[in-house]
């Protein structure tokens, strides 16, 4: 089979959560995309970046950033330290970074990525918002509660605007500020956001719904 179906079965087996079979194809579709195009090929890049997403889904952190790692520097290397596809590797670093506890790490490569969006695509982007995101959970998981509370109320804000009340990343942004108000200990600031989630939350999948 050729590297682009095998490409299209591992997807199958990602959806399905069987990742011990999506990775193993993804290593085959990698390795052949590499023989066959080179490996600089976007091709190429796009088969690590996807065995990248199956390694963090299983929760293999070390093989995840050391592939992150080079998807990141070719796509620098070839495509420039502003390109969409490059900060996108960027930001999924970051977040690698952060599900390994290397918080300094993700906060400082979260900062570029935000300072490099706003100045290319503006302030709404939704690659900002992903980041803004990311950088307040670093923030967070560093006891930083105040950077982590500014952040999350922009977030909050701006998803609301941009996907309305009850999408799933807008209530996932109001239990996140809501978490940060309860580590710092305001009670009431807590109370609205929690019920706000609890409420939508029911109405939009039922009483048994974990929120």
């Amino acid at each position: 089979m050729t590297p682009s179906v095998l490409g299209c079965l591992a997807l199958v087996y990602s959806e399905q959560g069987l990742w011990k079979k999506a990775e193993a194809l993804q290593v085959v579709v990698m390795e052949k995309t590499k023989r066959l195009l080179g490996d600089d090929h976007p091709d190429t890049l796009r088969s690590m970046a996807n065995l990248v997403s199956t390694y963090r889904d299983q929760g293999k952190w070390n093989e995840a950033e050391a592939l992150q790692v080079v998807v990141m520097e070719k796509r620098k290397l070839l495509l420039g330290d502003d390109h969409p596809d490059t900060l996108k590797s960027m930001d999924n670093l970051a977040s690698i970074y952060i599900n390994q506890g290397q918080w300094n790490e993700a906060e400082a490569l979260e900062v570029v990525v935000m300072e490099k969006i706003k100045r290319l695509f503006g302030d709404h982007h939704p690659g900002m918002l992903r980041s803004m995101a990311n950088l307040a959970a670093a923030y967070w998981n560093q006891g930083q509660w105040k950077e982590a509370e500014a952040l999350q109320v922009v977030v909050m804000e701006r998803m609301k605007r941009l996907f309305g009340n009850h999408h799933p990343d807008m209530l996932r942004s109001m239990g996140n500020l809501a978490s940060t108000y309860r580590d710092q200990w305001q009670w009431k600031e807590t109370e609205a956001p929690e019920v706000w989630v609890m409420e939508k939350t029911k109405r939009l999948h039922g009483d048994d719904h974990d929120c």
